[in-house]
């Protein structure tokens, strides 16, 4: 699934070649989403300028005007989905789901073989819609500092690795980047929220925010099938210290990598240098 550097990548690809431009209307190939897509969805956003891109966690904000009215079409990418830009003729691939057309000739196409995405146009705040009211703050925010992290861990009877991936807390920190901040902090991912110290709060938030950044500096992490705006892989998989590496030496001190599973999810740590 496309976690926050994937989206972050997505956003600053589509960004240049989208800001002021219109749409003209959208063509919705297949609206079998997680949400389906509203069968008005091309009326509402014909003619509306792209103004600005934006991201909250893992959704994409497109702020559109059109007659002095503000409305944001909101696009969670899911498991498989991705967003890339074509000239209008381009034929149609397996697994389309919508094409946004543009006025000045090309198509925003959105593409999701599983269809666990979302694809919602927002009138009024967007961050009160309830998709996204309850979030938390962004990692590189101010806001997400040591002291306000601990008080969120420190009566949290709940394994940490759970934790780190909860959207109240803080957003964005999906299953392959909490593993490797755990990994980075040294903590094992199955301690309890409430036996986190301060010390080891403020470790892993700052493990949280280089892991992260790190990411965004190689374009994020393709496992399977993740491709940015242009249809390139990320490159952050070959700088995994734990992720996918069961069985495998770690990289400090050639323990053999464990695998288990938190929430349905794969988990990844180091016994020897994660306590």
């Amino acid at each position: 699934m496309p976690e926050l550097p994937e989206v972050e990548t997505v956003r600053r690809g589509l960004e240049t070649p989208l800001l002021n431009q219109i749409f003209s209307t959208a063509q919705i190939i297949d609206p079998r989403l997680k949400l389906p897509i509203s069968s008005d969805l091309p009326e509402k956003l014909a003619r509306s300028k792209i103004i600005e891109l934006k991201r909250r966690g893992k959704y994409l904000l497109f702020k559109c005007q059109k007659n002095q009215q503000i409305t944001h079409l909101l696009i969670h990418l899911g498991m498989t989905g991705s967003l890339r830009i074509f000239p209008q003729n381009t034929p149609l691939q397996p697994h389309v789901c919508i094409d946004f057309l543009l006025e000045n000739g090309q198509l925003l196409r959105y593409t999701d073989p599983r269809r666990f995405g979302v694809i919602v146009l927002i009138d009024g705040d967007p961050l009160q819609h309830k998709l996204l009211a309850h979030f938390g703050p962004e990692p590189f925010e101010e806001s997400f500092n040591a002291e306000y992290f601990y008080q969120q861990l420190k009566r949290r009877r709940v394994p940490i690795k759970n934790l780190i991936m909860e959207n109240q807390i803080v957003v964005g920190v999906g299953n392959i980047y909490a593993s490797e901040s755990l990994f980075h902090a040294g903590i094992l991912p199955t301690r309890l929220g409430v036996s986190i110290s301060f010390e080891e709060a403020e470790k892993l938030r700052e493990e949280i925010i280089s892991t992260l950044n790190k990411a965004l500096e190689q374009g994020g992490t393709t496992i399977r099938n993740f491709t940015n705006a242009e249809g390139n892989a990320g490159y952050f998989k070959q700088f995994l210290y734990v992720y996918g590496r069961n069985d495998q030496p770690c990289h400090h001190c050639n323990a053999l990598i464990q695998q288990i599973t938190q929430g349905q999810r794969s988990t990844y740590f180091c016994p020897n240098c994660q306590k």
